[in-house]
């Protein structure tokens, strides 16, 4: 288990029904957690909502797993394609200069994935990440604009 452990962060969960829900306790953070799985946001994407850390919140999906109180939903396999990344480190280039390539690599991993497994459902995110280290506004805005026309042209 600690091997899966260690990649809970990525995966998403819903709630599974549980008979025997006097046997245990929770805390509050696994609470909120457990009131924030909605079959769509992966574990990571929740610790940030809740301001937790990876390592607090693969913790507290281990445990919730362990309990029975969740279970895996299937991802998606629809994936980013190399077309998008390379557009996507045009236009950061383009902001930031040659430090786009490393952002975004740190954003992917921050996410949890890779750029060869990088999920379509999780771009959106992705381009918000990394508007957020665009200094200036206007670049910033252009930007967000040129990506989400990006997004809509590939229907991600």
């Amino acid at each position: 288990m600690t091997s899966r452990s260690q990649n809970l962060a990525a995966d998403i969960f819903v709630r599974s029904e549980h008979n025997n829900l006097g046997d245990f306790s929770i805390n509050s953070h696994m609470l909120g957690v457990l009131l924030d799985l909605d079959g769509r946001s992966s574990l990571a994407e929740i610790a940030r909502r809740r301001g937790l850390s990876l390592p607090q919140i693969e913790a507290i999906g281990a445990k919730l797993l362990s309990l029975g109180l969740i279970k895996h939903v299937e991802k998606s396999t629809s994936t980013a394609d190399v077309d998008f990344f390379l557009y996507l480190k045009a236009q950061l280039s383009q902001a930031v200069g040659p430090i786009a390539e490393i952002l975004i690599e740190d954003a992917v991993t921050d996410l949890g994935h890779s750029a060869n497994n990088f999920p379509v459902h999780q771009v959106a995110e992705l381009v918000g990440l990394l508007a957020g280290e665009i200094r200036r506004e206007d670049k910033a805005i252009i930007f967000k604009k040129n990506l989400v026309n990006k997004i809509r042209e590939k229907g991600y």
